[in-house]
């Protein structure tokens, strides 16, 4: 058996992200075991010590720090995975680049478009090898949608609709700010369900209908002022708990996207369904390893949605897991972000999104936001 090449790793931030990275990292040699590299859990990184520690102990890593400049100068740590809040990813990024670190970079890119330039930069002029965790385009059913659009199968397509609702918000005495609420605070996250949940929605639709043109869009945030956890001061809230926008896509089909918090009965309610002139294809998150699939060119007795399990070893990334009818879950969608990166390496082709794709996305999010304040139609210049 060839040896494996190591790929050490250093995880920034030790939250549920961190959760959902590490496990990839631990169960992509089972899975994938024809993969050249092999994750090495180096060392995590938390400003609490015995957080990180009761992080490491749990996961496997063999070392802690608490300042991420002291992880990114180790001689022992080959990428650098960012998994901290939004007002960090920036600082930690530029620095691990001119370091020589490969990144890996939780969602979004940043909290605005000037920090992800940065970040893009920064990353070119270093050439390390980098990717965002966009993981929902690694869903099996997701994928599939995306090799059957390239196919040509749907045709022409006329329209894309999205949406991602939530409702954990809805309770006008939740604090702003600090530990597990930071997603509140707007200096920290940089927007609310815009950065959080759309950019979610945005990157599957470029990557499966292409680039977004123009926006239209309206934001709201339903809860005015808020304890500051921080502060322990009543503070105006700067976040949207709620955004809509129309767009068109350079290949002329029509888009609607809708992200709120305030959706009560929706804990994370992600669909999106496109309309083509032969055939259409639909996806919801809570029932993940399905695909809906029309086609117009079906006999009329016979004609309607069909629903395909994508479990089978024919279809993307299914091979590697179980028998068919047997699903898996949104953890995996990890594993094979994991596995795609560690083949790019083999390879040497970019692992999408990069941090040149991401922002794109980041573009949009950001003609959104503006589009709202403005009441006018905005371009995203992608």
């Amino acid at each position: 058996m060839t040896k494996k090449k190591e790929l050490r790793i250093g995880l920034i931030g030790c939250g549920f992200m961190g959760r959902t990275h590490s496990n990839g990292y631990l169960r992509v040699g089972n899975f994938f075991p024809e993969l050249t590299y092999q994750p090495v859990l180096k060392a995590v990184c938390s400003r609490t010590e015995n957080k990180a520690q009761a992080f490491a102990g749990q996961w496997g890593y063999q070392s802690v720090e608490t300042d991420w400049k002291s992880m990114i100068a180790r001689d022992d740590i080959d990428a650098i995975d960012i998994c901290t809040p939004n007002d960090k990813h920036a600082e930690i990024a530029i620095a691990a680049a001119a370091a020589g670190k490969m990144i890996l970079c939780e969602k979004p890119l940043a909290r605005t478009l000037d920090e992800s330039r940065g970040m893009v930069d920064a990353i070119e002029k270093a050439g390390v090898a980098n990717t965002v965790w966009y993981n929902y385009r690694r869903i099996p059913a997701v994928t599939l949608a995306k090799q059957i659009i390239d196919s040509g199968k749907l045709g022409r397509i006329f329209h894309y609709r999205a949406n991602f609702l939530q409702d954990w918000t809805i309770n006008a005495n939740l604090p702003q700010g600090g530990e597990g609420l930071w997603r509140m605070d707007a200096d920290v996250a940089g927007s609310g369900v815009v950065g959080d949940l759309l950019s979610h929605c945005i990157d599957t639709a470029i990557w499966l209908n292409g680039s977004i043109k123009n926006v239209s869009g309206m934001t709201e945030t339903f809860v005015k002022e808020r304890m500051h956890q921080l502060t322990g001061k009543v503070e105006k809230v700067n976040i949207d708990d709620a955004c809509a926008f129309m767009c068109r896509f350079n290949n002329g089909s029509l888009g609607l996207f809708e992200s709120t918090r305030y959706a009560r009965g929706h804990k994370a309610l992600y669909t999106f369904e496109i309309n083509g002139e032969n055939a259409s294809i639909r996806w919801d998150l809570h029932d993940l390893n399905r695909l809906e699939y029309f086609d117009n060119a079906d006999a009329s007795t016979l004609r309607g949605w069909r629903s395909i399990h994508v479990t089978d070893g024919d279809q993307p990334y299914m091979d590697k897991w179980w028998v068919p009818g047997l699903g898996i879950g949104y953890e995996h969608s990890f594993v094979h972000q994991v596995a795609d990166f560690l083949r790019s390496l083999e390879t040497g082709t970019p692992c999408s999104p990069t941090f040149r794709e991401a922002l794109e996305t980041q573009q949009v999010c950001q003609a959104v936001l503006d589009s709202a304040a403005s009441g006018t139609w905005k371009n995203t210049n992608a």
